[in-house]
């Protein structure tokens, strides 16, 4: 018999489940500390501090302490009270004007950066066909220039989505591993009696003093330790922000610590000092362990590895400092129309086209400077200068949020934020001075010759392109349909 409620001709329906409520992802601290480690942690660096011996373990804790965490800590603050990366930081604790100063130098610095980057890919790819191409500047110049603008096509063609992946295994592929080699092939090169090429002993644990000019190279630290408020973003990821963030971070810097220092120390024990080169260092070493136990083919191998992770890293940072440019400038009008343009892949072509005309450019300093390491060593000054800037904002700007919005609800807070921000900005502002010093192991020249062009292109690529988009700025630039877009950086 049917039922009088519910027809004959008709199905009985099931109540309505409830919806599901999704719940949030988490990631362990450990995590999130390999995370950070994979963002910061790189071979390229370890001879500029192999120069120092014994003496780079003083000088890469002294950055971590002052710059490294204090960043870490500061930017994780500001990531989990405001999205949107430094731009929404800088602009909601200082004004839009600084903000816009803030991304365009965190985009800037790459102008710098992929020139020293690929001079370290040019010198370590000449081990694979001729050594003797390492310190050969009109070499270098051409395979930054040709590659950096393969890396233009791939990006614009939108094929740096497959390749970036790749660049996940760079921390094991062309980090770790030749790391962990190059350390133990070290050691063991030293149990066999070897004399260390650098003293060894205590009493050069201290660089020697000599003048400000001999803790110059210092400042090659705090670009190799930028990069942190990246990964602040995920701190909204963790069970426990507060206890498990500075967990994760320290044990991050204990392991940044030891990819920096250990390779650093093994290239002294084998290659001396004034012998070095800042780009081709790695490779030194490589090419003289295995020369000296018989492993001369295994050079190529090593090299096309470093390569490898190295050109992976430059793919996925060529679009993602410019799409954070141009999503800003196309929401608040900060830039022309003509930098504001997408590809059907929406790259913002123009920007890489000029951002590489530019490099280009900057690359004739290798064939123009009589040493590569010397144009190097210049640039990653210029990188680093460019790149503090946007430290010494955030760091004001946090002490300005903690005062004026302190009810806007933060996942995580620093301890003690006032005297973080005043030991990273007095840090941050010293490198800056200090990088305007030519180092003591260089050739001996004009102080003047030496920080014209730091000076220069800090101030004409660095600063004075805001400036003159502020300046120039109209209502046209503005596109409304990109009023709502969010912006990361």
């Amino acid at each position: 018999m049917a039922s009088m409620d519910v027809p004959s001709d008709r199905h009985s329906v099931a109540p309505a489940k409830p919806l599901a409520v999704a719940k949030p992802t988490y990631i362990t601290w450990l995590t999130l500390a390999f995370m950070t480690t994979a963002s910061v942690a790189s071979l390229r660096s370890a001879p500029t501090m192999a120069i120092y011996g014994l003496a780079c373990v003083f000088l890469y804790i002294v950055p971590a302490i002052v710059f490294l965490i204090p960043q870490a800590l500061v930017a994780a603050e500001l990531a989990s009270g405001w999205s949107g990366g430094v731009f929404r930081w800088v602009s909601e604790g200082l004004s839009a004007k600084w903000g816009l100063l803030a991304v365009w130098c965190q985009f800037a610095m790459t102008i710098f950066y992929y020139p020293t980057l690929l001079g370290f890919v040019a010198s370590t790819l000449a081990y694979v066909f001729n050594p003797d191409l390492a310190t050969n500047g009109v070499y270098t110049g051409i395979v930054i220039v040709v590659v950096f603008w393969a890396g233009v096509f791939m990006s614009a063609r939108g094929g740096v989505g497959g390749i970036a992946k790749l660049a996940s295994s760079g921390l094991l592929v062309g980090t770790l591993i030749p790391g962990a080699v190059l350390v133990i092939l070290g050691i063991v090169y030293l149990l066999q009696g070897n004399p260390s090429a650098a003293p060894m002993t205590g009493d050069h644990l201290i660089p020697q003093w000599t003048g400000i000019a001999s803790l110059v190279l210092i400042v090659n630290n705090f670009l190799s330790y930028s990069g942190m408020e990246m990964n602040a973003v995920h701190v909204a990821s963790l069970r426990n922000p507060r206890g498990e963030f500075p967990r994760a971070m320290f044990f991050a810097c204990g392991l940044v610590l030891m990819i920096f220092i250990l390779p650093a120390l093994a290239i002294s024990w084998v290659i001396p000092s004034q012998e070095l080169s800042l780009t081709a260092g790695v490779m030194q070493a490589f090419d003289g362990f295995f020369a000296y136990f018989g492993l001369q083919k295994l050079v190529p191998i090593v090299a096309i590895a470093l390569v490898c992770a190295s050109l992976g890293g430059m793919l996925t940072w060529l679009s993602g400092p410019s799409k954070g440019l141009l999503m800003i400038a196309r929401r608040e009008g900060y830039l022309p129309p003509f930098f504001q343009r997408q590809n059907e892949n929406e790259v913002a072509v123009n920007i890489l086209v000029v951002q590489g005309a530019v490099t280009t450019v900057i690359a004739l300093l290798y064939a123009l400077v009589p040493s590569v390491s010397s144009a190097y060593w210049i640039l990653s000054v210029m990188t680093t200068q460019v790149y503090l800037v946007v430290y010494l904002l955030m760091f004001v700007a946090a002490k300005r949020l903690r005062t004026s919005q302190p009810n806007v609800e933060r996942g995580y807070r620093a301890p003690a934020l006032t005297f973080l921000c005043g030991v990273g900005f007095l840090a941050s502002a010293a490198a800056i001075v200090i990088g305007f010093v030519p180092p003591s192991q260089f050739e001996s020249g004009s102080g003047a010759l030496y920080a014209l062009p730091i000076l220069a292109g800090t101030g004409l690529i660095g600063l004075l392109p805001p400036a003159l988009f502020l300046w120039r700025r109209k209502p046209s630039w503005k596109r409304p349909e990109a009023a709502g877009s969010e912006v990361t950086s």
